[in-house]
């Protein structure tokens, strides 16, 4: 068992800390709001005053924050006024970044850790909060073979399909290319349920049907009746799939590739960010579907 600590307790990180503590893991956490620290402890977990504290004992490193500048203010000490994780973890230190972030940035804060004596991972998740929850989370990894082959123990506690897809920063590259398909997805779902809507259709055994044919899909399962009963509390926030889209845009344009689909969805997903609902689910982008077609 290994001495964890988890910096960010959000949607994410918190299901993910506490199934590393039901995994019997010593496992740190803190977060700038201090209500998820006490939810950690109260599923035995340790809190932290500063990423300085929770990390100073910590055999692993794992960092969950929302954008590649979050990311480069905790590692750099900037997000609590402290010295951050590279100053203060203990050398030879696995550090795991499952934030999704630029990949060009996971690469480059990579080869800073290694300057710093850390072994660096990075291995954003897809998932949502319900597969954080069950700890079956899609885990894509980037960095060295051996450092993937030393934390795979700590990954199985969270992940289900956990794979190694090549070097540092390659784990956001692919985890771009899942953002992609995801809201490509969540657009056309939305579309089709507005169709079927629109002509009367029972639409609980529409999807029933299109659930066990190609059309089916993950988004299809988990999605879907969001969209029906119009609930977009969040699982996975507008705003952050629009930020994975901007990745995804930019990184498309650099590699000299065309994203026509995820450009348009990007687009879409932005408007709705704009207008005050960055809050909602991903599958909102169905409210803006539905007003486009004059259905809301």
């Amino acid at each position: 068992m290994s001495n964890i600590a988890v910096i960010g307790l959000g949607i994410m990180g918190l299901p993910m800390a506490v199934n590393l503590v039901k995994a019997g893991h010593t496992v740190t956490g803190y977060n700038r709001s201090e209500d998820k620290v006490n939810k950690l402890v109260a599923e035995g977990g340790k809190g932290a005053s500063s990423v300085a504290d929770a990390v100073k004992d910590a055999e692993v490193v794992i960092t969950m924050v929302p954008d590649s500048p979050d990311v480069e203010s905790v590692v750099s000490g900037v997000a609590d006024g402290k010295d951050g994780v590279f100053a203060n973890a203990t050398k030879g230190a696995l550090w795991i970044d499952a934030s999704s972030i630029r990949p060009d940035v996971a690469a480059r804060l990579a080869a800073d850790a290694r300057e710093a004596g850390l072994r660096p991972l990075d291995a954003p998740v897809s998932g949502g909060e319900q597969g954080a929850i069950d700890a079956v989370l899609s885990i894509m990894v980037g960095g060295e073979k051996a450092d993937f082959d030393a934390a795979l123990p700590i990954l199985r506690a969270v992940g289900k399909t956990i794979v190694h897809v090549g070097p540092s920063g390659s784990g956001q590259t692919v985890k771009a290319a899942n953002q992609l398909i995801v809201a490509v997805n969540i657009q056309a779902l939305s579309e089709a349920i507005v169709f079927l809507e629109a002509y009367g259709v029972d639409t609980d055994a529409a999807l029933k049907v299109l659930g066990g044919g190609l059309a089916g899909s993950k988004v299809l399962d988990q999605k879907g009746q969001k969209m029906l009963d119009r609930n977009f509390d969040p699982g996975f926030r507008l705003a952050l799939h629009s930020k994975d889209l901007g990745i995804v845009t930019s990184a498309a344009r650099e590699a000299g590739v065309v994203v026509p689909l995820g450009a348009a969805v990007a687009q879409l997903v932005s408007a709705l960010v704009a207008r005050g609902d960055g809050g909602l689910d991903h599958s909102g982008l169905f409210k803006l579907t539905a007003e486009l077609s004059g259905k809301e």
